[in-house]
């Protein structure tokens, strides 16, 4: 008797149709949407309010995904007033739209983000976290929105609140509720009950939660009880609507296989090897046992070069720890990729978790290294890598959240860009932390950040002298008096 009173009570929340579901949203809305990449994205339901010819929305999302899919037909259409995102990536109309000043961009840490999702759901209004502090993130002055044709800002972010705690500096975060979230699972019960499949889990479950109004996509709808009730991410209790989606195309945005051969560093000739150099003296700072986060670009080559028996457990900040090799022909899953939204396995002993509880492990300091890339560094260690004003927005992604923490930041960056130095007094470009830098890695050299006295030159490139490491180089530093041969064999 209370099975079917209980069954015929939350019958209403199946829906038809992703076109029935979404009919209410309104010009104005606020859309808190899950999907990392082309990943877990709710094509369906996207696809269906574009349809509605909406205007003024906000998005809050980690990125928009690319061309003709997800959420860029919607930037396409022009139906965006503002994103709140941690990444524009490759987008090419994402970053053109805001350059040209026809689109609002709140550029967010991914991890705060996540939180910021994960908070407003759970009833925090705010918290204090120290990604981003003493950057743009916490300072204000980013341009939010430029004038129409890009020249000058026209809205800029605000100062945000700060503490000290415990001899160390927080920034106040403000947390998110939305109007309506968008979300997609891999199975569904008509209660709406969720199971994510992968690494599509990423910022799904937290989308739900900000979500006054969380409309899911399936792609299997069953009834109560036919889910494992231990294998639910998402209870019923924050999903109002649910649909089995029309179709799914589920696009690869980096199809990388393995085909056997050995992976190819990027470049030709002496770009290639000086990459290489880099590359092969980063892997150098691995040891087994290891939990460990690697960004993109060179940073994702360094398990090429690691000995066979080395058994080290990378993280993906999108949801993955004990990732894997790229896959063969044939066996990659749309459903598992990194970071760099790259098509990836999993290893023996692996987990899979959503995006706050990926950056919960990061802050907490549970892991033993990361390595990043960057556009400058300067002397005291502060790191520049997400952003070139005007000219080039990719976002920070996880790179804040990674540098803030207890990890210990490994840089790896070619020493020059057409002539022009890299390793500077100040860094030119907007930071993505202070004094963060433990090791830099170049093909001229490592400098140790950590030493007394500051900045040492401890290795270098095979062939160099000192002095032509310092022609290449705009600020002082230090010899070490051990100083030794860059170790890449």
């Amino acid at each position: 008797m209370w099975s079917r009173l209980l069954r015929r009570s939350f019958s209403s929340k199946v829906y038809k149709s992703s076109k029935e579901a979404v009919a209410d949203i309104f010009s104005g809305a606020s859309l808190a949407v899950g999907g990392f990449g082309n990943c877990g994205v709710p094509e369906n339901l996207i696809d269906a309010a574009a349809d509605l010819n909406l205007k003024g929305l906000t998005l809050v999302t980690n990125n928009c995904g690319v061309e003709g899919y997800g959420l860029n037909i919607m930037l396409a259409r022009k139906q965006v007033k503002r994103v709140v995102a941690s990444y524009v990536g490759e987008n090419e109309n994402f970053e053109k739209q805001y350059l040209n000043g026809e689109l609002e961009l709140e550029i967010t840490p991914q991890g705060t983000l996540a939180e910021k999702m994960r908070a407003g759901g759970a009833g925090i209004p705010a918290f204090f976290t120290a990604t981003g502090y003493g950057t743009v993130v916490s300072e204000g002055q980013f341009p939010i929105k430029y004038k129409l044709g890009g020249k000058e800002p026209e809205i800029l972010s605000h100062k945000k609140e700060t503490r000290n705690i415990d001899g160390r500096d927080y920034v106040l975060e403000n947390s998110i509720r939305t109007d309506f979230a968008l979300v997609k699972a891999w199975k569904g019960d008509t209660l709406g009950n969720l199971v994510y499949k992968g690494s599509a889990q990423n910022f799904n479950p937290l989308a739900a939660m900000a979500g006054k109004i969380t409309i899911a996509e399936v792609e299997h709808l069953v009834e109560p009880g036919e889910l494992d009730p231990a294998t639910i991410h998402t209870p019923s209790v924050y999903v109002q609507r649910i649909i089995k989606g029309e179709k799914y195309t589920k696009p690869i945005e980096r199809l990388t296989l393995s085909t056997g051969e050995a992976v190819q560093v990027p470049g030709k000739g002496e770009t290639k090897a000086m990459r290489e150099a880099i590359i092969k003296r980063a892997s150098k700072e691995l040891k087994s046992g290891m939990y460990v986060n690697l960004g993109i670009g060179m940073p994702t080559l360094v398990p090429n070069f690691l000995p066979k028996d080395m058994e080290i457990y990378l993280q993906s900040e999108n949801g993955i720890m004990g990732m894997g090799p790229y896959p063969k022909p044939g066996m990659q899953d749309p459903d598992l990729i990194n970071a760099g939204k790259e098509t990836v396995t999993m290893n023996k002993g692996a987990a899979l978790f959503n995006s706050s509880d990926s950056f919960a492990m990061i802050r907490g300091g549970n892991l033993q290294l990361s390595i990043l890339g960057a556009l400058q560094v300067s002397k005291d260690g502060d790191l520049a890598n997400w952003i070139i004003p005007g000219k080039m927005v990719k976002g920070m992604g996880g790179a804040m959240d990674l540098v803030s923490s207890p990890t210990k930041c490994v840089v790896t960056m070619e020493h020059t860009a057409k002539n022009a130095h890299k390793l500077l007094n100040k860094c030119t470009l907007p930071l993505t932390g202070r004094k963060v830098v433990a090791l830099l890695i170049t093909e001229m050299g490592v400098f140790d950040f950590k030493r007394e006295g500051g900045i040492t030159l401890v290795e270098i490139g095979k062939g160099l002298t000192v002095d032509q490491v310092k022609a290449a180089t705009e600020c002082s530093f230090l010899v070490a008096s051990d100083l030794r041969q860059m170790n890449i064999d």
